[in-house]
């Protein structure tokens, strides 16, 4: 199983928006950018909605039949380990193997030895061509196997796993290293592919940890010229390491939460286009989201919906905010009150929440609190899904533009 050279996230907390996420894929495809769907709904979430594995699949399985899509899809295992990998094996062809809480971890003595000498004689490709970078020593190579070492063994014990239970044909490995606390050099990232290799891992999207910082549901925060260099260097060592270490060709880059980094979709499509290269890009959309700005603008029942979601996230944000805290940047104090929010029609409540940073009345710290707040439309059970139902074509419309206009347009396709 080879993923195609261009995929996207197409995440969904509660199941109903697939069709919606595929009629953007469509259009895609009709202006000759083919871009192929991942359903990706981590364990966490699962969790937190009540749902199983087996719910998402039936989920996209239902919107490519909904919409007759030809091409391939995928549902993804996002960010699992072995303590919770079994629970996706039958539902998932695409496995995200998250080990960035093994990066740092000791490897042994003799592993670090065994891994040098093999990769010793890579020393002498430093510097590499069209990277920043200066020559590599022994001594360098000795302090990426410490640092990285336990952590690509790993990801090798999670991939074998998969691959036994599964066979290696019939699932796409994704690596991801993004929630490390710092951005991988690209000596650091070569070797890593290395050591992938060495694993057996036939890893085809790899998610690095890049500069700056990547905030749920807002755009990119930091230094975009950084991130451009970051980015581009990253191809360049993706494309050398496919041929020095016999990586799969298709080997891509994955932006975890991608979504709505705005500032950032020119400078990744120039480069793709400049390198050639494939781009995932991980969980994009916000779907849930635009559920509730369709919500809102659907005004009675809707609206009223929306607004108590927003005023029990207001009361449970230190609950909602735990398992998210290293990913959300929330100022209190510019949070509204629920008795403002109460007060609001329909056009407010969209204006504060939808992503359009043109408008005054943008509110991202709100954004980022109901971001966090879906276990509270979790909780309303067929309530909030009955409402979905009643406000479908309008949140269906808001989640095809979102996806279409504000993510696939800038990213693969550019001003029309």
């Amino acid at each position: 199983m080879n993923i195609e050279k261009y995929s996207i996230g197409v995440g969904d907390r509660f199941g109903h928006q697939g069709a919606a996420q595929l009629r953007a894929l469509e259009d895609a495809a009709k202006r000759g950018v083919n871009i192929v769907p991942v359903w990706n709904k981590s364990y966490r979430e699962h969790t937190i909605v009540g749902t199983q594995p087996a719910d998402t699949r039936r989920a996209a399985d239902a919107a490519v039949k909904e919409r007759a899509w030809k091409q391939s899809h995928y549902v993804d295992a996002d960010h699992i380990g072995l303590k919770n990998v079994d629970l996706f094996l039958d539902s998932s062809n695409f496995f995200t193997l998250d080990v960035a809480d093994f990066i740092g971890k000791p490897a042994s003595d003799e592993e670090i030895k065994s891994f040098v000498a093999d990769m010793g004689k890579y020393l002498a490709m430093f510097p590499l061509p069209g990277v920043q970078t200066t020559k590599i020593v022994e001594d360098d190579l000795i302090a990426i196997a410490r640092k990285y070492l336990f952590a690509i063994r790993e990801a090798g014990r999670i991939y074998r796993h998969i691959a036994e239970k599964k066979g290696a044909d019939n699932f796409v490995a994704e690596v991801s290293t993004d929630e490390a606390n710092e951005p991988q050099s690209p000596a650091q990232m070569f070797f890593i592919l290395g050591g992938l290799a060495r694993e057996g891992v036939r890893v085809q999207t790899i998610a690095p940890k890049f500069t700056g910082s990547f905030l749920k549901g807002i755009d990119y925060v930091g230094d975009v010229k950084k991130f451009s260099t970051e980015f581009a260097e990253d191809l360049a060592v993706i494309e050398i390491a496919v041929k020095t270490f016999g990586l799969p060709e298709n080997l891509k880059l994955s932006v975890h939460s991608g979504s709505d980094k705005f500032s950032l979709y020119p400078v990744i499509r120039q480069a793709i286009a400049k390198h050639h290269a494939g781009l995932h890009l991980k969980t994009a959309g916000t779907t849930w989201l635009e559920e509730i700005i369709g919500l809102a603008a659907s005004g009675g029942d809707g609206l009223l919906v929306a607004k108590e979601v927003y005023r029990s996230a207001f009361e449970r944000i230190d609950e909602l905010c735990k398992p998210y805290e290293t990913v959300i940047h929330i100022d209190r104090s510019k949070l509204p009150t629920p008795q403002v929010v109460q007060a609001w029609g329909s056009g407010e409540y969209v204006s504060a929440l939808r992503h359009n940073q043109a408008d005054a009345k943008y509110n991202l710290h709100l954004r980022q609190l109901l971001h966090v707040g879906y276990k509270v439309a979790a909780e309303m059970g067929d309530r909030y899904l009955t409402m979905l139902d009643r406000a479908k074509a309008v949140i269906g419309q808001n989640v095809t533009e979102n996806l279409y206009v504000r993510h696939i347009v800038p990213l693969f396709l550019g001003p029309a």
